[in-house]
């Protein structure tokens, strides 16, 4: 039976869900922070699950509203504080991904501070996906490793990455089938679930039931039974 070790979400609807209430869309933003919680709780118990990786915030979405971002970047940082309890609680490490030098120094010294205060945490590994983009990680990766002496492999391109793991499972909410630029590279072969229901309204049951969906799944990564 399959495990899904790495559960990768792409956390879409929030603006939506506000808009849909006649709510301004930093309340749909609120909401969400809320469900990443009970989501993130709820995986830290499911031991079949070691890492949970979270589109938070991606290098496109500096394009929004001005005052949007500046809302999202005070959010996230109310969220990093208000949550390290909560992770040593529940004994998560956190992990961001992406390219965390176009944040403020006080959000850098945050995600910095909540990372350090969690090393030694050794349960689920939630990673929030901060200033992310799949094609910029590939190619930070690249030029890290471009003056190599040696011909550039799989694994050393994999190890350059921001994120080094494989997704088991992806889910995207909101209604959208597509990847949006979103771990391109670790899920060459992760199980795709998309569902209409938006991120505010995301469930732990509706994850429980994908869940047990993906368990079902014959995974022969391009190989015959």
């Amino acid at each position: 039976m399959n495990r899904a070790r790495h559960i990768a979400i792409i956390m879409d609807g929030n603006g939506r869900w506000a808009e849909l209430k006649d709510k301004k869309r930093v309340k749909g933003h609120e909401a969400g922070g809320r469900v990443v919680k009970e989501i993130t709780t709820y995986c830290s118990n499911n031991k079949d699950i070691e890492r949970l990786t979270l589109y938070a915030f991606s290098t496109e979405n500096w394009k929004r509203p001005r005052l949007e971002v500046e809302f999202l970047m005070k959010l996230l940082e109310k969220y990093l504080k208000d949550e390290l309890e909560n992770y040593i609680k529940n004994n998560i490490r956190f992990e961001p991904i992406g390219d965390l030098r176009a944040f403020s120094k006080s959000l850098r010294k945050t995600i910095q501070n909540i990372q350090e205060k969690t090393a030694h945490c050794d349960g689920l590994v939630q990673s929030l996906a901060l200033n992310y983009g799949a094609q910029d990680e590939i190619l930070r990766a690249l030029n890290s490793i471009k003056n190599s002496e040696k011909d550039i492999t799989e694994a050393m391109l994999s190890n350059a990455l921001d994120c080094k793991h494989s997704v088991d499972l992806l889910i995207r909410t909101g209604g959208d089938h597509r990847l949006s630029n979103f771990l391109l590279w670790q899920a060459a072969y992760a199980e795709l679930f998309f569902t209409d229901t938006l991120w505010p309204d995301f469930t732990t049951n509706e994850l429980e039931k994908i869940i047990k969906d993906f368990k079902k799944i014959e995974r022969r990564f391009g190989g015959l039974k």
